[in-house]
């Protein structure tokens, strides 16, 4: 690809992402209840699609250093919404899971999440929104290489 093309549709993805970033995120915050950040609601929701994940998976899931994860991980647990499992063949490593309320949260949070982005793509031609999605895990596989 041109290098001239290549900066225009960067700077677009940049302009782009900021906007939709912040405002959806603004949107769902809304909608949320409690005392909870939007980490820890993201932490939830990641815990109930990847069922006994580490504090390190975490960290590495979302780009922070586990001394993050770990502040995150007491509140969640002081809350009540996770908890920890030593392994059964290794006991340094430790096994966060949802709790039945960490579990209930995060499909409220999942609603909340489908209803807010589905009001959105909804108005997409369903041949746009697999093209958008298929573009958009495309990306996110070459960011994980």
């Amino acid at each position: 690809m041109e290098e001239a093309k290549l900066k225009e549709i960067i700077e677009r993805y940049e302009i782009a992402s900021f906007f939709v970033t912040r405002r959806f995120n603004a949107l769902v915050q809304d909608k949320l209840t409690g005392d909870m950040t939007r980490e820890q609601f993201s932490i939830v929701r990641y815990l109930n699609l990847h069922t006994q994940s580490t504090s390190s998976e975490l960290a590495e899931a979302f780009c922070v250093n586990k001394s993050s994860i770990t502040s995150i991980i007491n509140k969640l647990v002081d809350k009540g919404m996770i908890f920890r499992k030593p392994d059964q063949q290794d006991r340094r490593v430790i096994h966060l899971s949802l709790t039945e309320e960490g579990s209930r949260l995060a499909e409220q949070y999942g609603a909340i999440m489908s209803e807010t982005l589905g009001g959105y793509i909804g108005h997409f031609s369903e041949d746009d929104a697999v093209q958008f999605i298929e573009t958009f895990e495309l990306l996110a596989n070459r960011l994980k290489d």
